[in-house]
């Protein structure tokens, strides 16, 4: 066997098959696009299910790469010497070009011509058969003829040797194996066997049949390989260690670890496993926060994960004594120096991951003080048979605290106790419910979708509205919500289908059209344009009067204003998402969009909130544009084509072979597929609504534009006239008088003040004279009454400074409830006193709770005649406070 560095065996694979007439695709973004029913890129082929299942693809039928794929379904098991949860697939295909014979080959001469595997130590297994497929016979006779030897081929069944994801291309694979110089662990011992004798090297799939969601299979249109070596488990193979932690792909980084922790690799196996899922989540995070979809930490989806893998990780950077610093040295690690010519992006974004991990970290960290503390509280309550955290407790955890039930179920299993999972789930449903039920809907979310599935799969709706807002054409189908019926009359709802409409159906944030469709003998107000299943547009609304029929000549009429103040908006957003990135950044990405008629909403990618100067700034770039008139071009060209202008791509959206380009002059150019005006004039005016934060990492701005800009500063200017009204003032003037107004309420409060400081003195008496001494310390305890909180905070360093040294107790009656402050100085807390501890007993006399540090504390109570109670309770515990 030959040794390699992970550069290097990445480049040795593709060059092998660049040889052999193959092309390299590249990667694609490690977030699934949602086809698979997945929310990660989890295995090399996963990007190329289009073309596996048929379709052409546009760079030939030989193919390979180098894909980086994620994987959480055994995060449990992260901490032994292989499993990660960021892997790389180096992989290679044939789309229905060449099969088993050459497959076969090829895979030998890599096994022993690149990589130096010699034949004697070489296993194969191939597919043994079942009811649904019969023995693969001809990929045995391949790999004997490519050079296995015939004993060293074995038969499995399709739990080892049928590969296929949940849904898709899936078939028969032969997985290939090195042979240990170790005697067999018994007359049962193969390819599979956990006795460590056999170690797989690599994986090829003869993809035969489709898998359906229904679980059927059907065969391929064409006949496909697939082969699948995993890099990380290869490299360290090759460099003599079964140890994935061991390679270059990690060294550089446990090395750090070890620095910086004072902790030895493989010294202490609690320790070592800590390194080791360090070392792989933030790997995994950087990966993650680094890649074209510049995922960022939330608590849904793929966020979700993310957000997992951090806080796991920095729970057990804690556990080795590392701080956030260290822990964002380490990601450095993996930016600048092991991916830094493999994955060339990750440095592009650097700052973007360094903050965005330093984010989560500070967001945790916080959170995780409060939380271990809940979690304790909830622990300590367990005894006896009671070994079990029930489900609303972990509930509550993740819901306050942000602690996934992962996390939960950790340190559970740390003390000796489980986590009730189906008790958290069900809390969890339930919140959902609450939500769902909170929320607004616009759509009628009562329309059965399935009733279009009889529907002719050759009728499919082409949209006209780009360049006219008028079409004519045949009602094709009307649908009332439950089925496809053949009229509808007047006051009637329902969903109307035709071949060719003006009318722009919700898509990519943008707001369906409005607008009617008119017959000979009726008119249907259209309310809103969805899209249906089968590409349809559905025209969705009410028969204003007569009865509307299929098969009807129709006039289908787009309200013109309507989409008019639509398209200033759109517009608007495309010039508001290159204006954030001048102000903010490059690292600025749209995490969401929405336009109607009446504003812009728009969700950017940024840790933190704007301040006033860069929202002015953003504003002030957009409205220059505006007036700068820049013509908005569209042109119709290739994916491929479209990404050399350097076309702004909205990720997890789903673009077809050709793309729309949206022009705004040579300032902002993206791909769309929406509606536009034809010149930034066009817009008028643009105005910034507000700029909030709506998830970690991901902020909102809200817009409008043209008129409703000067509806919104009419709407302002009212609002400024009522209250210059109420203030007895002028517009012009309001300022000034309110500044006047709040210098006056201040000169108020501060002599109101000063009088309940003097009354409550005056109420006192000369309480220095009933000071105590309690083993050497000296207590002052006091009642004044109708004292709110800051006035006796203020009284309590007054009285303090009089004592010098000593505790001052300050219980107040105000307004029906009790403040309580307590206060200890330095010479106090020496002899033993604490603030914090003496006010919660205190406060328990009075019916309050509170707590602080040892130099001061207050409390608030709803008892006010535990007050005398409550000063007798301070000498006693602070008795039993004294050393």
């Amino acid at each position: 066997m030959k040794q390699f560095t992970s550069d290097e065996l990445r480049n040795a694979w593709k060059e092998f098959y660049k040889e052999r007439g193959h092309v390299d695709v590249g990667a694609v973004s490690l977030v699934s696009d949602g086809s698979t029913g997945v929310l990660f890129n989890v295995a090399g082929m996963q990007p190329l299910m289009p073309y596996l299942l048929g379709q052409k693809h546009p760079k030939g039928q030989r193919l390979c790469n180098v894909q980086g794929c994620v994987r959480t379904n055994d995060i449990d098991s992260v901490g032994d010497k292989s499993h990660v949860t960021f892997f790389e697939m180096m992989g290679s295909w044939s789309l229905g070009d060449y099969f088993k014979k050459e497959r076969c080959r090829w895979s030998y001469e890599l096994l022993t011509g690149v990589l130096g595997f010699d034949r004697e130590h070489l296993a194969a297994t191939v597919f043994a058969g079942d009811d649904n497929a019969p023995r693969d016979e001809e990929g045995a006779r391949y790999r004997i003829e490519s050079g296995f030897k015939e004993e060293n081929i074995y038969y499995l069944p399709a739990s080892d040797n049928w590969w296929g994801l949940e849904y898709g291309p899936c078939g028969p694979d032969s997985e290939m194996f090195y042979i240990a110089d170790v005697p067999d662990c018994g007359p049962d011992c193969g390819p599979g066997c956990d006795c460590g004798k056999y170690t797989e090297l690599g994986n090829d799939v003869f993809m035969q049949y489709e898998k359906h969601k229904d679980g059927s299979l059907t065969p391929l249109k064409q006949k496909n390989v697939d082969t699948g070596w995993g890099l990380e488990r290869i490299l360290a193979f090759l460099n003599g260690t079964k140890d994935v932690y061991r390679t270059d792909l990690f060294v550089p980084v446990i090395e750090y670890v070890e620095k910086a922790s004072g902790k030895k690799y493989e010294q202490d196996e609690n320790m070592t496993k800590s390194m080791r899922i360090l070392a792989d989540h933030l790997r995994t995070s950087v990966m993650l926060i680094g890649d074209e979809a510049r995922l960022t930490p939330s608590n849904a989806g793929a966020g979700y994960v993310l957000r997992r893998l951090i806080r796991r990780a920095i729970r057990h950077g804690r556990i080795l004594g590392l701080k956030k610093e260290q822990l964002l040295d380490i990601a450095g690690i993996y930016i600048d120096r092991i991916y830094v010519k493999s994955y060339p992006l990750l440095s592009k974004s650097r700052d973007f991951i360094i903050r965005e991990l330093g984010n989560e970290i500070d967001r945790f960290e916080s959170a995780l003080e409060n939380g271990m503390k809940e979690l304790e509280k909830i622990v300590s309550k367990k005894g006896g048979a009671d070994r079990t955290i029930d489900g609303r407790s972990a509930f509550y955890l993740y819901d306050t605290f942000g602690f996934p039930l992962e996390l939960t179920r950790e340190l559970a299993g740390e003390k000796g106790l489980e986590v009730d999972e189906k008790g958290f789930e069900a809390a969890m449903e339930e919140q959902k419910k609450k939500a769902r039920e909170n929320q607004s809907f616009s759509a009628d979310l009562s329309n059965d979708m399935s009733v279009y599935d009889a529907m002719d799969p050759g009728i499919v709706s082409v949209f006209k509205g780009y360049d006219r807002l008028k079409t004519e054409d045949s009602i094709v189908a009307i649908s009332d919500g439950k089925a496809l019926v053949d009229s509808l009359k007047a006051g009637e709802t329902g969903t109307v289908i035709t071949v060719e409409t003006p009318f722009y159906a919700t898509m990519g944030g943008q707001k369906g059209d409005i607008g009617r469709i008119v017959t000979k003998d009726a008119e249907f107000v259209v309310e809103d344009t969805i899209k249906l299943p089968g590409d349809r547009t559905g025209h969705v609304g009410v028969v204003k009067s007569g009865e509307l029929k299929t098969g009807d000549k129709a006039s289908f009429e787009v309200d013109a204003v309507n989409r008019a103040n639509t398209c200033r908006n759109h517009s608007a957003t495309h010039l508001l998402q290159k204006a954030l990135q001048e102000v903010l950044g490059e690292g600025v990405e749209q995490q969401g969009s929405y336009q109607d008629s009446l504003r812009t909403r728009f969700d950017f990618s940024y840790s933190k909130a704007m301040s006033p100067d860069e929202v002015k700034k953003t504003e002030d770039i957009v409205n220059a544009k505006i007036a700068e008139s820049l013509s908005v071009d569209t042109k119709i060209m290739s994916m491929e084509d479209a990404k050399k202008t350097g076309a702004m791509a909205l990720f997890g959206e789903k673009y077809g072979d050709e793309v729309r380009v949206v022009n705004m002059g040579d300032w902002s150019i993206e791909l769309c597929g929406g509606t536009h005006v034809g010149n930034t004039s066009d817009i008028r005016y643009f105005k910034i609504l507000s700029e909030s934060g709506i998830s970690a990492g991901v902020r909102r701005i809200e817009a409008v534009t043209g008129d409703n800009v000067i509806k919104y500063y009419e709407g302002v200017e009212k609002t400024l006239e009522e209250a210059a009204k109420t203030a007895r003032s002028t517009p012009s003037e309001l300022a000034a008088h309110i500044g006047k107004m709040q210098k006056e309420i201040k000169e108020l409060k501060a002599e109101n003040d000063s009088l309940k400081s003097r009354a409550a003195k005056e109420a006192l008496g000369n309480v220095m004279d009933g000071v105590k001494e309690i083993k050497g310390i000296k207590l002052l305890t006091a009642s004044p009454a109708g004292v709110d909180m800051n006035g006796l905070r203020e009284l309590s360093d007054e009285l303090k400074a009089k004592l010098k040294e000593g505790v001052v107790v300050l219980l107040s009656e105000a307004g029906g409830k009790v403040n309580v402050v307590v206060s200890a100085t330095e010479g106090a807390i020496a002899g033993g006193a604490h603030a914090g501890n003496l006010i919660k007993e205190v406060a328990k006399c009075v019916g309050g709770g509170g707590g602080g540090r040892p130099n001061m504390a207050q409390a608030g109570g709803k008892d006010p005649s535990g007050i005398p109670a409550a000063l007798e309770k301070a000498a006693e515990i602070l008795e039993t406070q004294i050393k």
